[in-house]
């Protein structure tokens, strides 16, 4: 039984979080309530009046995490969200959202009763058409304003503002929100002025939750995209990074973005993400100031694919066979289920195993290779998400593990449910997500439960030397009975010419070759 409780909101160190933009008023976050109505109908929390919803008490993991994170009581993302809003919407039956207005994903209708299919795709299989309306649908991402969600600007101490009332959020687009989520997963621990951040905190990598967080951040973004094109169906496509070799196959204008002919480190210009700028670049005054990462664009993607020569070992992509391997890992995870964990499916996929599962420090594989491939903008933890490239490779990393899902029909108390890092816990509401979703519900197989499902081709498992020297011996049976055969077909027939000169029974018996009318039956 999964162990949780109530908590009430209390001081923190820093605050740095997102929230409908209805609720982040100074009344609504002093009450800790975020249970806003459904559109079209007033005063009727979650939509309770008509059965879509109720506003409840936040649940959230009260069982022990592992040891990598020694600072508790110091960080806002300690018991997510507690620290901000202690009651939200809980939805029933296929209607969802922060405030029971949406329909699950895979759903649509007034009513939520209408089955959409929702596919992802090989991006390099989809039509020239295809790819053009998902370029654009993602440049059009990056210069939405996000309709419902804010993120806050300032530290917790500042974030009613100057006089208590001005509260301190910021509209931010789609896309931008989608890279700020990751950020913030990973920021450092803020201890306070003058001492230096604590790195050792990550609630969306090196840990079990990493397959379930990235599954649900990819979620979420295919839903804002599906309500900003009005499009139930729309699907984000996945890239096959298991393809060996030092070549970027999407890395061309028409898709992610060719190499630049002027700078081998950009891409070109005749590409739209050329014109991209990322976003939470200022690490060293978030980490030493305690400022936050707002909506403020900077730099233009970088990227230079198999270009980082002093790394050989990330001069190449993960091959076929990686992906086979590493769906025969039959663990989910392992102690101490962090970057260390050995013949684990999960430090497999992540990428901090050998494909096999044995756990190397050395190596890189798989996740972490093909980030590391991009060598640049795409191969940095908190940028990473700036490069679109990252919503394809993720996709892709979600199949395997949707894969593996059906596979091995693993039984849900696989998943760790304490001692893992801090934010991967089975119980834990994944940070910083609203309304708040607990790694459990992402550990389902996706068609039946989640509303999507791929169109994926798998390669297959090399022989074992076991399997192969049985092959050989069967094989060799196979032709010595061959050869056995032949030699006894051949003695046969011999012996049949024979019997014209020589017969068995004397000349006085007749022999059925002699009377041709004669039944031979």
């Amino acid at each position: 039984m999964w162990q949780c409780c109530f908590l009430v909101l209390v001081g923190a160190a820093v605050v740095s979080a997102q929230f409908p933009r209805e609720c982040v008023t100074p009344e609504g976050l002093r009450s800790g309530q975020c249970c806003p109505s459904p559109p079209g109908l007033n005063n009727d929390p979650c939509g309770s009046s008509t059965g879509r919803g109720q506003c409840v008490s936040i649940r959230v993991d009260a069982r022990p995490h592992g040891p990598q994170y020694p600072h508790d009581g110091r960080d806002d993302r300690e018991r997510w969200p507690i620290r901000f809003f202690n009651r939200t919407c809980q939805c029933n039956g296929n209607f969802s959202g922060y405030n029971c207005g949406r329909c699950r994903h895979g759903w649509t209708g007034d009513n939520c009763d209408q089955r959409v299919s929702v596919v992802r795709r090989n991006v390099m299989q989809l039509s020239a058409d295809e790819k053009r309306a998902f370029v654009n649908a993602l440049d059009q991402a990056k210069r939405t304003v996000h309709p419902d969600l804010v993120i806050a600007s300032r530290r917790y101490s500042e974030v009613f503002g100057p006089d208590g009332n001005t509260m301190q959020f910021e509209n931010i687009t789609i896309y931008n929100y989608f890279v700020w989520t990751h950020y913030y997963s990973v920021s450092k621990t803020f201890l306070g002025a003058g001492q230096a951040s604590f790195g050792g905190v990550d609630f969306s990598h090196e840990g079990p939750g990493f397959v379930t967080w990235h599954r649900y951040q990819l979620l979420q973004l295919e839903r804002d995209m599906q309500d900003m094109l009005q499009d139930p169906s729309f699907a984000l496509p996945y890239w096959n990074f298991a393809i060996g070799g030092s070549t970027c196959d999407i890395c061309t204008d028409d898709l992610m973005g060719a190499r630049s002919s002027f700078d081998m480190n950009s891409l070109s210009p005749n590409s739209i993400f050329a014109q991209w700028r990322v976003i939470c670049e200022s690490v060293d005054d978030y980490d030493t100031l305690g400022t936050i990462c707002n909506s403020t664009e900077t730099s233009p993607i970088r990227r230079n694919p198999a270009g980082n020569v002093n790394r050989p070992m990330v001069q190449r992509l993960p091959e076929p066979q990686d992906v086979a391997d590493c769906l025969q890992v039959n663990t989910f995870d392992t102690p101490p289920y962090y970057s260390t964990s050995s013949e684990s499916f999960r430090n497999t996929i992540e990428g901090y195993s050998a494909p096999q599962g044995n756990y190397d420090p050395v190596v890189r594989s798989l996740h972490n290779l093909a980030h590391l491939f991009l060598n640049g903008t795409g191969g940095q933890t908190h940028l990473s998400p700036n490069d679109p490239i990252f919503v394809l490779l993720h996709t892709y990393t979600d199949a395997i593990f949707d894969e593996w899902l059906r596979r091995h029909s693993p039984d849900s108390p696989v998943y760790p449910e304490e001692n893992a890092p801090i934010g991967h816990n089975k119980d834990y509401n994944m940070v910083p997500f609203w309304p708040p979703v607990t790694n459990a519900e992402m550990f389902a197989v996706a068609p039946e439960n989640l509303g999507y499902s791929y169109e994926a081709e798998w390669p297959g498992q090399a022989f074992t030397l076991t399997e192969i020297i049985t092959m050989a011996i069967v094989a060799a049976l196979v032709i010595v009975a061959v050869i056995f055969a032949a030699t006894t077909c051949v003695v046969r027939t011999r012996s049949y010419k024979m019997e014209g000169r020589q017969p068995l029974l004397g000349d006085q018996y007749q022999r059925y070759d002699d009377d041709k009318s004669q039944s031979v039956v």
